[in-house]
């Protein structure tokens, strides 16, 4: 029944209503008060009972509901009910009901409406739910039913809506709203939160909120939205003007979201956390006490359990072989297994003469007739690989018997393909592969038509085993058949937990005892007919069905999967055609029966004595065999013909139940406590029906067989009675080893248990079986789950499987597919996490899947009581399949680790499920100045002080000592050296468009001093913005307004394309500055006032705006000169990275001795070239662009950065063809050659690119060295030449635009490695390159002649000693001599420009502070000076750092490993909004993974940082604003999501 036939014709039944409620009524009661007329004495058997299948529970809140007869929806869709127990479907139902007061107000995902459509081919076709469980119909309720859930998990904006009516009381649980309503108040929902507490949470500790720093913000002030004017205090808190104190957000989609977020995380999580004081040095991951009431095991000692003994039948053969060769001689004409084709009817019959005579030919083809008769290619003792298809039992029947009689031994493996199998075939070392005709044709081909080789498997020589290709053995050729020895007979695969596939050998010995004990339980007689529904290539299948068969003459009818699909009663009509007496199934296949057996009412099952269910093991089969019991008893089917039994690779068949005595008793249940399962005791559960699991038994011992069970982990410690552990299995029937893995081999097949004190009992070994369980009352074998299930969370255990069934039974609402489910743990920080994934279907909404999931979430929670911590739903049949339709988890893990699986949906809960965060940080009260001054001095510590070299000593020519400004050089160069070129601007193909001598800039710059005063009517000491491209124009401006005595301000152009977002700052500086005119081109004069420019700003009060494109050339009567060199030269404006426009000013004796400090620092002089590829409009870029040359006399070739976007080789073929020893760039420019020129480095080398001639390559940047993009720089061209030593980084800040420069001596920049954990705790602590956590500095270039820096305490402002973290403070003739804002804020301005230390300074040095934590360390290295070196490491922008749980983050290094995770991030930027530590990622790949970067980037967070990450936002690439340093605008990132103008792809609210 393919999942293809939605509806496919499966008629209605009905259950009495009055049986249905009475069985309900028991169910229920606890949780229903007014439940009619029940005997509580009904309640005990209600347990062992399981109603009938499809019985749909009337509506939960009470139970005298519509006496209409309640039908089955016709539905199709294939089902597996493995995991259907309608006890448990109500448990889970009274669970959520439970929950009906806590209204949960989760925060709906955003999801971009073209995300995920699916396409139409999608949509019509539902995936092969063949292994999948349940007819959609079955668990459907009619609208009524889920009332009581529905009340529980009103969506959240109904339940937003309700609070909105005013009803806030809990009664208003009863109403229920429909989706629709609520939508439109969105707008006024932040009013609602800020005035509605919300229910249930009776202020519980707000495990959200940091430090109280946010009550010293000060008031919010009103400024433009393109960034804040400095003129707050750098110590508070100023996280965003937007959300006001009190953390009420601004009314957007997303601030409301978010709220509801904080709502559901205020309440307080489950176990609480202990109150332990954490040492300051060593941060302690919070292990979960043990709970002292949890239950603990009380039993004896439990002694191993023995089966009966393994009957002596005198005819049994010597060896499976001799069996063969017995009835293949005397019963040839027998059946021995029969095929069927498609439709489900026997196509051919194998006979025992058949069998033999063609399992000689191949044995004798195999032996002799592949290679010559020197060099066989197979000898005696070699694996041989089985493919087969699952459809052709015949085939593979005489391969198997053809490789036994030849010695050599198969390996049968499912279809090709697979990589996992690979890693199968190499460790057996097979080179030769069996299969038929029709499956080599089958197998995809190179071009020349050999078999393609897949990936990861060994070369294989393909033989096709169809009769026609097999040669006659002679007469006198007889194979050799000795008695059964410990010799491998084949080897079955397994897949383990990981996804690794092993082969588990089974020796003849083996293979015949299990045989012979199958034989004797089963109690097989000659020529019985048996049906068989497994693969008959492993397991149960291959046991009973291939070989147990040859050894009692049985005849199989091999039903194949395929059929299945088309005929689920298939193997039940076979039975009745064929008067089976065995049948050999799994749950699936009885559920497919019950689903379609309206289509046959005279089937018989009465000649079934055992009905073999094999995966009895699963603790939810129970149900199933009780539902196909009730339903075909009217069949036949006798109660006592139902075997479980247990079985896995590594013991064979474990226990099963024997075929019972017509009217004896059938065997008992157990109800356990899922709560004592979770602790591995064995509990009769008496408290809460809702978390009981009922499980049946899978018999007895094997005959022959010994059985312990095991502690699951550490040494194979015998359990307790009352204790779950792992079963064990000593006998001769059993795997021997994992063929070629003789380390893991060890711990499964010989294993000694040991007793409490560790010493062994007895010396027989026993083999692991993977399952858990204990042995019951009678002996009886319970199995409670599977090792490879079991999920380990603080300490406690739970079962993959028990979780898939909990899932199940919440009503899925249209949403799931049932049974396409998988349940996996990950090791996310410590400890397990449990993942549900389960599959979507096409036509569910949004509201309905995210609905469904919080649902899971809750009943999970409420019956197992653990928390899920990633719930994905992904398109309909998109997981990984097994070769027989189930779902391959281990795969499906992998795909989810690697973000390959691209769920439509998630919810990620680690708010909820991670308690083992180390506690908050509390910040001990300050340390007296005093008692550290002594410490540092105790400790043999000096103060973290560093400086360059003294600017007195180095003597420069009288060139300063004459000329006092700036302008006085350049009339002094235009007198002396006329002709000299000081710049050389170059376009996009290299060639230069522009230069300026000495002599033309100066008269360059009189004709606009001159046209200031005659148009623009300036007077001395205004200030006149300058609005100009990168190039030779704006020099020429600056130095004009120099000439003229007023104060230029320099400002990035409007990006015409971008008016809007580019524009505003450019109004904002000039209102700021209080320009009295604008200087620019005739181009940007147009697009000023333009009506572009319009719609962004008010362009009516511009101030006077002149074009200097066509001067009237005049003579300069006189040039301006300040009287004192305090006065002001210029002002420089920047956005920082916060998104606060500051502007400093710098005086004329500041630019002298700055321009001095570099010319020192590089060696500058009027022969030498530099290259500057940088931004010209604040900080050293501008320094470097305009005044430098004029200073020092050198050529400056301009290169702008633009340029570069449309020639990425135009920076580096420059400095190649001019020789340059050094040049200038930014951290944009040097990516884009990183990213843009990395394979092109071949074609740099043919177009003669060389860089040996540079000696320094400096990143101008005012942050952290980014070292992985300088390496990366170095490394990808050194290859032409560039040397190693060469990239080097600066350091400027607002207060002091040039602290650091490498320059020409001196020694090279050093880097150490800092652990990242104490940077947190705000302390430096250097470790070896490799330590886990660790964070790679390098030094800031060396600092500049004339300045003096020293690391400063932020709060208490003392100096701290070296290789301590704290603020750099820096005393130099070119600091900044104060902000030039709105507000003459003057307390800020002592405070950051002339600010003391607050002891140890004698002299009293006037400080300025540049806002960046870092350290001083002195090193082993000599400094030009002749002293010990001095290196200062910048750590980041105190502006920036995020404060979260009592620690300082830099948002860089959340950054760098979320940047790590996936392949397709683009670029990541993360701020904080109310205590939530918000991530956004720029997806690069398709859409489809976007939500695959959600668990990634959290998990990466937790697992590194240690923060829970609050919401991850999936953008467009190009959407993180980055200003022209290259440096990310985290708060207009911030301000835009809060607006919600992001256009995000997903927005995942992490509960």
């Amino acid at each position: 029944m393919d999942g293809t036939d939605e509806e496919g014709g499966f008629g209605k039944w009905d259950i009495t209503q009055k049986g249905y409620e009475k069985k309900r009524a028991k169910l229920l009661a606890p949780y229903v008060p007014q439940t009619q007329g029940v005997d509580p004495a009904l309640q005990k058997e209600t347990r062992t009972q399981t109603p009938a299948p499809s019985a749909a529970p009337a509506s939960a809140s009470s139970s005298s509901s519509s006496s209409s007869k309640f039908h089955r929806a016709r539905s199709g869709g294939a089902r597996d009910e493995r995991y259907r127990s309608d006890i448990h479907t109500e448990a889970v139902q009274a669970a959520l009901a439970k929950h009906k007061e806590q209204k949960m107000a989760l925060p709906m995902p955003t999801k971009r409406r073209s995300t995920f459509v699916q396409s139409p081919a999608d949509a019509c076709t539902p995936p092969d739910t063949s292994s999948a469980s349940e007819d959609e119909g079955s668990l459907r309720r009619q609208a009524a039913l889920s009332a009581a859930l529905h009340q529980s998990l009103q969506n959240a904006e109904s339940w937003i809506n309700r609070s909105i009516q005013g009803s806030s009381t809990s009664s208003s649980a009863s109403s229920t709203l429909s989706h629709g309503e609520g939508k439109g108040t969105s707008g006024s929902l932040a009013d609602v939160f800020a005035n509605t507490r919300i229910e249930n949470f009776s202020v519980p500790p707000d495990v959200t909120a940091t430090t109280s720093s946010s009550s010293a913000r000060p008031a919010a002030i009103d400024l433009p939205p393109s960034g804040i004017v400095k003129g707050m205090h750098k110590g508070s808190n100023r996280s965003s003007l937007m959300d006001t104190a009190d953390g009420v957000p601004v009314s957007s989609r997303v601030s409301t979201k978010i709220q509801q977020l904080l709502n559901t995380l205020k309440r307080p999580k489950r176990p609480p956390l202990k109150e332990f004081f954490v040492d300051d040095f060593e941060e302690i991951v919070e292990v979960p006490q043990p709970d002292p009431n949890q239950p603990k095991p009380e039993g004896r000692q439990m002694t191993p359990v023995k089966g009966e003994p393994l009957g002596v039948v005198c005819n049994w053969p010597p060896a499976l072989e001799a069996a063969l060769q017995r009835w293949g001689t005397t019963q040839a004409k027998c059946p021995c297994l029969t095929a069927l084709d498609v439709t489900g009817k026997p196509v051919y019959t194998l006979t025992y003469g058949k069998l033999w005579s063609r399992s000689l030919k191949l044995a004798y083809t195999l032996l002799n007739k592949l290679g010559t008769k020197n060099e066989p290619v197979l000898k005696p003792g070699d694996r041989v690989a089985l493919v087969y298809p699952n459809n052709d039992p015949v085939m593979f029947m005489v391969a198997f018997y053809g490789c036994l009689l030849a010695e050599v031994i198969p390996v049968p493996i499912e279809d090709a393909g697979g990589q996992q199998i690979g890693f199968l075939l190499g460790s057996c070392g097979i080179a030769l592969a069996l299969t038929t005709e029709v499956c080599l044709k089958g197998l995809p081909k190179t071009q020349n038509g050999e078999i393609v080789q897949f990936k990861g498997w060994p070369r294989l020589k393909w033989v096709v085993t169809d009769s026609k290709y097999l040669s006659k053995s002679p007469k006198d050729w007889q194979p050799n058949i000795s008695a059964a020895g410990t010799e491998p007979a084949y080897i079955e695969y397994k897949t383990s937990k990981e996804g690794s596939v092993m082969g588990v050998t089974v020796s003849r010995i083996a293979m015949l005892s299990h045989c012979q004990a199958l034989s004797q339980a089963c109690n097989y007689s000659e020529g019985e007919t048996i049906v068989n529904v497994l693969d008959f290539k492993k397991d149960a299948g291959l046991w009973h069905g291939i070989l147990t068969n040859v050894m009692n003459k049985l005849h199989t009818i091999s039903v194949p999967y395929s059929v299945m699909k088309t005929c689920p009663l298939s193997w039940v009509q076979r039975v009745h055609a064929h008067k089976a007496k065995v049948a050999l199934v799994k749950c699936r296949d009885l559920h497919w029966a019950m689903m379609a057996h309206r289509d046959q009412r005279d089937v018989s099952l009465s000649s079934l004595r055992m009905l073999i269910v094999t995966d009895g093991a699963n603790p939810w089969s129970v149900s199933s065999c009780d539902a196909f019991l009730s339903l075909f008893q009217s069949h036949g089917l006798k109660p006592e013909a139902i075997c479980p039994c247990a079985t896995s690779p590594e013991a064979m068949t474990i226990a099963i139940r024997r075929p019972g005595v017509p009217g004896a008793p059938l065997p008992g249940r157990a109800i356990l406590s899922m709560n004592g399962l979770s602790f591995g005791v064995i509990r009769v559960n008496t408290e809460d029906k809702n978390s009981a699991l009922t499980v049946q038994d899978v018999g007895h011992v094997m005959p022959g067989g010994m059985m312990c069970i095991v502690k699951p982990d550490g040494p194979p410690q015998l359990c307790k009675t009352d204790e779950i552990g792992e079963i064990c299995v000593s006998s001769r029937a059993g795997g021997m080893m994992y063929y070629g893995l003789a380390g893991v081999t060890k711990n499964t097949f010989e294993v000694i248990p040991v007793n409490s004190s560790g010493s062994p009992v007895g010396d027989v070994p026993f083999v692991r079986s993977g399952l858990l369980g204990f042995v019951g009352p009678g002996s009886l074998v319970f199995v409670v789950g599977k090792m490879d299930g079991l999920l380990t969370v603080s300490g406690r255990r739970h079962n993959a499987d028990d979780i898939v069934a909990t899932g199940l039974a919440v009503e899925s609402i249209k949403t799931v597919y049932r049974g396409r489910i998988a349940v996996f743990s990950v090791s996310v920080f410590y400890d397990e996490r449990i993942v549900v994934v389960a599959e979507q279907r096409p036509d569910a909404s949004e509201e309905d899947s995210f609905q469904w999931m919080s649902r899971v979430l809750q009943a999970i929670d409420s019956i197992h009581q653990v928390g899920v911590y990633c719930l994905a739903l992904v398109p309909a049949n998109t997981l990984p399949k097994t070769p027989l339709g189930g779902i391959h988890i281990s795969q499906t893990k992998q795909h989810f680790l690697e973000g390959s699986l691209h769920p439509c949906n998630i919810l990620m809960c680690p708010h909820t499920c991670v308690t083992n965060l180390p506690k908050p940080r509390q910040k001990q009260p300050g340390v007296g100045p005093a008692s550290v001054m002594v410490g540092n001095l105790v400790a043999g510590k000096r103060i973290a002080q560093a400086s360059g070299r003294d600017l007195g000593q180095i003597e420069d020519n009288d060139l300063v000592k004459k000329h006092q400004f700036l302008t006085e050089v350049l009339q002094w160069r235009a007198q002396a050296t006329p002709d000299h070129p000081l710049f050389l601007l170059l376009n996009a193909k290299g060639t230069t468009v522009c230069t300026a001598t000495c002599l033309q800039l100066h008269k360059k710059a009189e004709r606009i001093a001159s046209i200031l005063y005659e148009k623009g009517h300036l007077n001395a000491g205004d200030n006149v913005v300058l609005l100009y491209p990168p190039g030779i124009e704006l020099i020429s401006a600056f130095y004009g307004c120099l000439y003229a005595g007023c104060i230029p301000v320099t400002v990035r152009p409007p990006h015409a394309q971008s008016l809007t977002a580019t524009l505003p700052t450019v109004r904002m500086i000039v209102e700021v500055s209080k320009a009295a005119c604008i200087l620019t081109t005739q181009t940007l004069m147009r697009l000023l006032k333009s009506r572009e420019a319009a719609a962004a700003v008010d362009v009516k009060t511009w101030p006077t705006i002149i074009d200097t494109d066509d001067l009237p050339r005049k003579r300069l009567s006189q040039v301006y000169k300040p009287p004192t060199p305090e006065m002001l030269a210029y002002l420089d404006f920047s956005v920082s990275t916060t998104g606060m426009l500051t502007g400093v000013k710098m005086s004329h004796a500041a630019v002298s001795g700055l321009c001095r400090a570099i010319k020192l620092q590089c060696e500058l002089y009027s022969s030498r070239q530099i290259a500057i590829c940088l931004d010209p409009y604040c900080g050293l870029g501008f320094v470097l662009w305009c005044l430098c040359s004029v200073y020092s006399g050198h050529q400056s070739i301009l290169i702008p950065p633009m340029e570069l976007e449309s020639n990425l080789f135009l920076w580096l073929s420059t400095v190649s063809q001019y020789k340059i020893r050094d040049t200038f760039c930014s951290y944009s420019v040097m990516e884009l050659c990183t990213k843009g020129l990395g394979n092109q480095v071949e074609m740099l080398k043919a177009r003669g690119i060389n860089l040996s001639c540079v000696r320094t390559c400096v990143v101008v940047a005012e942050e952290r060295p980014r070292v992985s993009l300088t390496h990366s720089f170095s490394k990808l061209f050194k290859d032409i030449g560039l040397s190693s030593r060469a990239v080097s980084t600066t350091f400027g800040s607002r207060v002091n635009v040039a602290i650091c420069l490498q320059g020409t001596s001196g020694p090279d920049p050093t880097t150490v490695y800092v652990d990242l954990k104490s940077l947190r705790h705000d302390r430096v602590r250097l470790v070896e390159r490799g330590a886990p956590q660790s964070l790679l500095l390098s030094e800031s270039g060396k600092i500049l002649p004339g300045v003096k820096v020293v690391i400063v305490n932020p709060e208490t402002k003392g100096p701290l000693g070296d290789s301590h973290l704290g603020e750099i403070w820096v005393n130099s003739p070119h600091t900044a001599s104060g902000y030039y804002t709105i507000y003459d804020n003057e307390t800020l301005q002592a405070d950051h420009f002339n600010t003391r230390l607050s002891f140890g300074d004698a002299a009293q040095t006037l400080w300025a502070r540049t806002g960046y934590l870092g350290f001083v360390r002195r090193t082993e290295l000599t400094a030009a000076s002749g002293e010990r070196h001095d290196a200062l490491y910048v750590v980041g922008a105190l502006d920036e750092t995020l404060e979260l749980r009592g620690l300082r983050y830099h948002p860089i290094d959340i950054e760098t490993s979320v940047s790590r995770t996936h392949r397709s991030i683009a670029e990541c930027a993360v701020f904080t909004w109310t205590n939530l530590l918000v991530v956004v990622v720029e997806l690069c790949g398709c859409e489809q993974e976007a939500l695959d970067l959600v668990p990634l980037v959290t998990n990466v967070v937790l697992e590194e940082h240690y923060l829970i990450v609050g919401v991850v936002v999936v953008v467009d690439p190009g959407v993180i604003p980055i200003n022209s340093r290259g440096e990310k605008q985290r708060m207009h990132l911030r301000d835009s999501f809060l607006a919600d103008q992001l256009d995000p792809i997903y927005v995942a609210y992490n509960m």
